[in-house]
């Protein structure tokens, strides 16, 4: 096992209390930085030779120990296993002292662990962010996907959980394409405020050596470097943002997923879900359950829950750095794993399900559907829109109370209400002409929504150039 007590011990003459050990430690689950962290170091060693703190051959000995850990992780499986580190941080200084000797100490001259600890958060996170775009883009392809597979079919739109007007599917499919759009837009924006790098900002004050920080950060693949040091080691702006990003990510697929779980249901019968996203009972051999839907709307508070407690974590603390801000790590890693699983299992259940058309164009069609549609045929004849309103909820009455819908009643019932109403009323109920009069932009007429699906299309197709 490797002593990391010298790493920061010289201070001390006694040994830490186990449990305190234990509750200070984080190596669990901030080695996940391991390699990112082993960039950095790798960037810091190349500052330190331009700023002649380091020899060359102290800058390759240095560099050359650090690709070597990382390459033996890759081989041994319990490389991680054999060390009382504190954190990936100590790990790594340990690891490249007992490879290369007392050149490795030289390694951490003119910076901190906090500075560190923050440059490689960010670079970790850089990438785990443009990972999540890439997922984010596959689903939205799911959805362009689904809406062409059945491009013609038609549902009831809901407010209030109560059927209001028809639309077509691919109009529904295109809703949701347009949430995850501004989702990627929101990460895109992220990304770039995660993009600034904190090293050389020493602990607080900066560091006393001349290391050319913007030559690291271009080195890094960073924009530009942080503007002042006490700010850079204690911000955790981009670690809130990133999770509050994510948030709004897992609100709109929770929001997916309700509308999907009440669409297989018996009362809707909208859907029919595979059995590749479906799960049975222990009990009941007749159920077909939606569970990966389920939990992806379970998952969506977990993540709301890391936003809370990052913002309360960073509300009360001090100027600079404090252990508080361990507590990032957790939340942010869980985010991570859990909205790319969401997003991915969201693909697959869109890739698995079949829409019922018949069932839901007979849906889109009862109800008074085609209501407004009325009023709107009293409005051209020059109908002041309310009384217009007024008078077709008198129809919408009458039909009720004979258990018909609007376009089941006949001229006469009609002209009951409004001489004005004449035998084209009956095209104009109809359930193609109610869909083709929404042809203003981002309406649900056939002939919006097919060019809104090619535009679709054609920035999925941008994206990946």
């Amino acid at each position: 096992m490797t002593d990391t007590k010298k790493l920061w011990g010289g201070r001390f003459t006694e040994s830490a209390d186990a449990t305190f050990a234990k509750f200070n430690n984080s190596f669990t689950f901030d080695k996940r930085l391991f390699e990112a962290d082993i960039r950095g170091c790798v960037a810091h060693c190349e500052g330190l030779f331009q700023a002649g703190v380091l020899t060359r051959s102290e800058s390759e000995r240095i560099k050359t120990g650090l690709w070597t850990i990382l390459k033996r992780s890759d081989f041994d499986k319990k490389y991680f296993e054999e060390t009382d580190a504190e954190d990936v941080h100590s790990f790594i200084e340990s690891k490249l002292i007992h490879l290369i000797g007392d050149t490795g100490r030289k390694l951490h001259t003119g910076r901190s662990r906090n500075d560190q600890v923050a440059t490689a958060f960010r670079l970790w996170l850089r990438e785990e962010i443009t990972e999540i775009s890439k997922i984010v883009h596959e689903l939205q392809k799911s959805l362009i996907d689904a809406a062409e597979r059945q491009k013609d079919a038609v549902i009831p739109g809901y407010t209030h959980l109560q059927r209001a007007q028809p639309i077509l599917w691919a109009h529904w499919c295109l809703a949701y394409f347009e949430m995850f759009d501004r989702d990627k837009e929101r990460l895109d924006e992220v990304w770039r405020r995660v993009n600034i790098l904190p090293l050389g900002s020493a602990a607080l004050a900066g560091t006393a050596y001349e290391i050319d920080r913007e030559a690291v950060a271009k080195e890094l693949g960073f924009e530009g470097v942080t503007a002042n040091s006490l700010d850079a080691v204690s911000d955790r702006d981009f670690a809130i943002e990133f999770v509050g990003a994510c948030s709004l990510i897992m609100v709109h697929l929770s929001r997916f997923a309700e509308d999907l779980i009440l669409y297989a249901s018996s009362e809707f019968q909208f859907i029919e879900l595979s059995d590749a996203v479906s799960t049975g009972s222990s009990l009941m051999p007749q159920k077909k359950n939606p569970d990966a839907l389920e939990l992806i709307r379970g998952k969506a508070g977990r993540i709301f829950g890391h936003q809370t407690a990052l913002l309360s974590m960073m509300k009360g603390l001090p100027m600079a750095y404090n252990k508080d801000m361990q507590e990032d790590k957790e939340a942010v890693f869980d985010t991570v794993d859990n909205v790319k699983l969401s997003l991915q299992v969201a693909e697959i259940v869109m890739r698995n399900l079949h829409l019922k058309e018949e069932r839901t164009r007979q849906a889109a069609t009862k109800g008074y559907l085609n209501a407004t549609e009325l009023a709107d045929y009293l409005v051209n004849k020059g109908v002041p829109f309310r009384t217009a309103h007024d008078s077709v909820g008198k129809v919408v009455l009458y039909g009720i109370s004979i258990g018909k819908e609007l376009n089941e009643l006949n001229l006469v019932d009609f002209q009951k209400v409004s001489k004005l109403i004449e035998n084209d009323v009956f095209e104009a109920l109809s359930l193609e002409k109610t869909l083709a009069s929404k042809n203003q932009i981002g309406g649900t007429s056939p002939e919006r929504v097919f060019q809104a699906l090619e535009e679709a299309k054609n920035s999925l197709e941008r994206e990946n150039e």
